[in-house]
């Protein structure tokens, strides 16, 4: 926003914050969508457990407070149970990124916690045994991926260069071998309507 960095990967709900000092570049394709979801998981040796509403009086662990899927969805979902997110748990943290959370879920630091879904599938192929001691009880909707963007005064020509490397980046070797690493499929332009639940989500959030 500041002009100190021309483009950056940033989670929806900045974007849809601020998306009217932002430029989107592309989005992200995870499993041949546009799409991820926030995923509420409990260690794994928690059998009762059934949705965040069970979670009432318990330790909860959220990832960032800019982020979508870790912090403004179980927030929202919250409000939708008529329940105040400040008050429901009896303690929260922010553990500052999706893998930790899905440590301390695991450890039992948190009885429960609010982790990007495409992070947590991404890890239990990557280090398998961190979701192994966790469990998912609860998806949200579908909400854009997190996007690319770019600064406000960013030239369109500019824009377009870097947005067609990250388009064509499948049929690039170096490209390919970095998207399989992330375990994205490619990217596309996508559109600001994509962001437009999270920006739902948000409003609601900050009436609440």
């Amino acid at each position: 926003r500041g002009g100190k960095i021309d483009f950056a990967w940033v989670c929806g709900y900045p974007y849809v914050r601020y998306r009217h000092e932002l430029r989107l570049v592309a989005v992200p394709l995870w499993r041949g969508r546009p799409y991820y979801q926030s995923y509420i998981i409990v260690p794994a040796e928690d059998g009762h457990s059934n949705g965040l509403a069970d979670l009432r009086g318990k330790v909860f662990s959220y990832s960032d407070p800019d982020s979508n899927s870790g912090y403004l969805y179980p927030q929202y979902r919250l409000t939708t149970l008529g329940e105040n997110p400040t008050t429901f748990f009896s303690r929260n943290f922010f553990t500052w990124g999706h893998r930790k959370v899905v440590e301390a879920v695991g450890v039992g630091l948190a009885d429960g916690g609010a982790v990007d879904g495409y992070v947590w599938e991404t890890l239990a192929e990557t280090h398998p045994a961190l979701t192994r001691s966790t469990r998912v009880i609860e998806r949200s909707p579908e909400f854009g991926h997190p996007p690319f963007v770019a600064r406000p005064d960013m030239s369109a020509a500019e824009l377009q260069r870097f947005r067609a490397v990250l388009v064509d980046m499948p049929a690039d070797a170096e490209g390919a071998e970095l998207l399989h690493l992330l375990r994205l499929d490619g990217f596309v332009a996508g559109a600001p309507a994509l962001f437009d639940g999270i920006a739902r989500m948000a409003a609601k959030v900050r009436r609440t």
